[in-house]
């Protein structure tokens, strides 16, 4: 997972790590980084010809992130419930971001798609030895 910049200039670390551990994930590695420009081309990049991609890049980079590897039973599928639709106008209540996005652009986290990605997108931002 990724807690987004917008999540982050608001305050919402705290809060969103919390949600997350009370819904029974174990975090197995987490850090405050930020993503330089070419960073976020290469995790993006399978958005790379849509419409929003470089507001998507500008928004990734300007700002720290916090990123996270979790562990559960059914992670990825529990992670996306936990969070929410991407508009979170159409989110359920109590998720994460019906309660700290604001936009479909500014929506303050990312969740894999699949088991797939999320080991993809774990090795992208942590390297073995801080996998715990």
């Amino acid at each position: 997972m990724m807690i987004k910049p917008d999540a982050i200039e608001k305050g919402h670390i705290g809060s969103i790590l919390e949600k997350v551990t009370s819904a029974g994930f174990m975090i197995k590695a987490l850090k405050l980084t930020q993503l330089t420009k070419r960073d976020a081309i290469k995790f993006y990049e399978i958005h790379k010809e849509r419409p929003f991609f470089d507001d998507l890049i500008k928004f990734m980079t300007r700002g720290p992130i916090v990123a996270a590897i979790l562990e559960k039973d059914n992670a990825v599928s529990d992670f996306r419930t936990l969070i929410g639709s991407t508009n979170p106008v159409e989110a359920a209540e109590g998720t994460i971001r019906k309660l700290y996005a604001t936009s479909v652009g500014e929506n303050a986290v990312h969740g894999s798609d699949s088991e797939e990605n999320a080991l993809i997108e774990s090795k992208f931002h942590f390297s073995g030895r801080e996998i715990f």
